[in-house]
């Protein structure tokens, strides 16, 4: 009798093969290289346990701006192959860094390619969600990002970075528009701290 119990669950399984498979690392980057500018409120979780929240605009490739809400404040920008880290109490000059030794800098780049060899390191999922864990292959120690895809139609989540050091930063994303114009004095650096040493 217990074959007759398994029967049904068979015929479901043949009926609907595909429910439970993740989402194609091509179908993601494709999802990845139609996104042109895109922004949404995120809730970002840091190393220590602290959070922060805020609104994200991104345009590829290469840029991104991360405005924090209060008490925080600060700006996060990302353009021109940098990225700068604005202290809303200081006048001084952001600090700066190379946006390539930040794996944000995979889903930034002008095209992305997660069939590229050794760029994924981990790839699961199922009919609600899949995840790709990357790194860039040339500079594994600069850390990994991990990427959370819903699908029908595939839209992107979250993610999590992990640095070289080990520490994780989540970013959650809520309402990610994509499309819009977003001007390009948004990403930009010097700008933006012309401005600030202004006021």
């Amino acid at each position: 009798m217990k074959h007759l119990f398994l029967f049904p669950a068979v015929l479901a399984a043949m009926a609907f093969p595909a429910m439970a498979e993740k989402i194609s690392l091509d179908a993601i980057s494709a999802y990845l290289n139609k996104v042109t500018t895109a922004q949404g409120s995120f809730t970002q979780t840091n190393a220590d346990g602290s959070t922060s929240h805020g609104t994200l605009y991104l345009k590829r490739p290469g840029r991104a701006r991360f405005e924090y809400a209060a008490p925080d404040d600060s700006l996060v920008m990302a353009g021109g192959g940098q990225v700068a880290i604005f202290d809303p109490k200081s006048n001084a000059p952001p600090d700066q860094f190379p946006l390539k030794r930040t794996p944000l800098n995979l889903i930034l780049a002008d095209k992305v390619d997660f069939a590229r060899a050794k760029m994924v390191v981990g790839h699961s999922g199922d009919d609600t969600v899949t995840i790709v864990e990357a790194q860039d292959p040339d500079h594994p120690e600069y850390g990994t990002i991990k990427l959370y895809f819903t699908p029908n139609p595939v839209a992107l989540q979250r993610w999590i970075i992990t640095d070289g050091g080990g520490g994780q930063t989540t970013v959650k994303l809520t309402g990610l528009e994509e499309g819009g114009n977003l001007p390009s004095s948004f990403f930009n650096i010097a700008a933006e701290a012309e401005r600030r040493a202004k006021d």
